[in-house]
Parts: structure tokens; sequence; C-alpha cells
């Protein structure tokens, strides 16, 4: 049987698809928090505070992990950029434990192996 042709290819392909589409989305509003604590956004403006609220509950299990470094009122979020790491690692992982399920010939395996 062709792997390309298996029909669990197009559920990995579409689950990988939703994995990096999700983590995209958590990266850009991660991006934009880091931004504008960097340049020192105003944080009762409504763009800005949505951004806080949204992102919070994915800084916050880093947020103890290293100081704030605050430069002329800005702040520089090192946790935010650690979130940002450990959610795309995390992204990548799915999808490397969603492609274990892909249906690979014998050829193919063992080409893979040597």
């Amino acid at each position: 049987m062709d792997s390309t042709n298996s029909p669990t290819t197009k559920p990995l392909y579409r689950g990988t698809q939703i994995v990096w589409y999700l983590v995209g989305i958590i990266e850009i509003f991660l991006g934009f928090r880091f931004l504008l604590k960097l340049f020192g956004a105003n944080a009762g403006a409504g763009f800005t505070n949505f951004i806080y609220v949204a992102t919070e509950p994915l800084a916050l299990p880093f947020s103890t992990v290293f100081r704030l470094s605050r430069i002329e009122g800005s702040l520089f979020e090192w946790t935010t950029l650690l979130a940002m790491a450990v959610y795309g690692l995390i992204g990548w992982g799915i999808v490397k434990l969603l492609l274990m399920g892909k249906t690979v010939s014998t050829p193919e395996a063992a080409d893979k192996l040597n």
C-alpha cells in the first residue's frame, strides 16, 4: 500500500495544520504582548488590555522564571520569550507525535532506519 494514499494521511495532515494554526495564534498573541510591554504601551488602551488579558493565562506558568528588566518605562519580559519558545516546542512535539501514526511502507521504514 502506498503510504501517500493511506486513509490516515489526510486526517494527519489536517491535525498538523490545526496544531500549527493554534501555535501560530499563541505565538502572535505572545509576540504582541512582548512588544507592547517592551514599548511601554498604555495598559488602559482597549487593544493593549485585550492582549494582556488574553495572554495572561499563557504567560502565567513562566512568570517567575526570570526577573523583569525595566528600562525607562518599558519592560523586557524574558518570560514571554520563554513562553513563546516552550509553546513552539510543544507544537513541534505534538506534530512529531501525530506523524508517528502515519502509515509507512516496509521499504520506506527500512530506508529511514538505515
